[in-house]
């Protein structure tokens, strides 16, 4: 049976009792990167095997996965944080299980993209999420043209390195419209600045960014919303 196992997007107390539960009885561990998923399991005193299963071998590992699974074990596959298969690999592994007929299921717990429209104080009852958007400035621009009179809100992951170019370009294509930008969730300085997209690209061309983003933008149904203010909450997370 294949297990896709939800692992925390930092702190390491949402951890599931079904999710320890599972690493523990698993025959093997797919991991996004074994060296973290390594300090997972040391952290909870789970020894387990692991097999390496990356974006870029998935191909090559797959086979390997599925004799596994094929031999009527338990196999539990977990990314470096959050739900696998959400901007991680899991989803070639998923439908050769389907397709074999092999019994797939879900342990769920942490997903950054639901914790960043829960805290973005924008409409929640309709949203698209679009992972992470191509790194170029065209394709980019092209990428969120798609969206541009999508009444839902949007949500996105952008690395530190392009979250200005982003931002510029966001404001380009969608105008200067209401957004969120969380960092560090349930980390220790957990932060979720709220405003408008010029402000965000204000705050973070005075104050480079550091880590991974979800940002939050309004659809074109909550533009009434933009004058909504402009607010950082910071917190500290045990």
């Amino acid at each position: 049976m294949l297990n896709l196992v939800a692992t925390p997007i930092g702190n390491l107390k949402d951890i599931t009792l079904r999710a320890l539960e599972t690493l523990q009885t698993a025959d093997y561990v797919v991991s996004e990167d074994t060296r973290k998923t390594g300090m997972l399991l040391h952290h909870f005193e789970i020894k387990k095997p692991q097999i390496s299963f990356r974006e870029d071998n998935e191909q090559k590992a797959l086979p390997k996965v599925m004799e596994h699974l094929r031999a009527g074990e338990n196999v539990a596959l977990v990314t470096d944080a959050g739900s696998p298969s959400i901007s991680d690999p899991g989803y070639l592994l998923v439908r050769a299980a389907i397709a074999e007929g092999i019994p797939v299921s879900a342990i769920p717990g942490p997903t950054a993209l639901i914790m960043a429209l829960t805290l973005s104080g924008l409409p929640v009852h309709s949203f698209t999420f679009r992972g992470f958007p191509p790194r170029k400035h065209g394709p980019r621009k092209r990428f969120f043209a798609v969206d541009a009179e999508s009444p839902h809100t949007l949500i996105y992951y952008e690395s530190p390195y392009r979250l200005v170019a982003f931002l510029q370009d966001a404001i380009e294509v969608f105008g200067d419209r209401s957004a969120a930008a969380a960092n560090d969730l349930t980390k220790m300085f957990e932060t979720v600045d709220r405003g408008k997209l010029s402000f965000l690209l204000e705050k973070f061309q005075a104050e480079p960014p550091r880590g991974e983003y979800t940002i939050v933008i309004t659809g074109s149904d909550g533009l009434s919303a933009e004058d909504s203010e402009q607010v950082t909450d910071e917190q500290e997370v045990d």
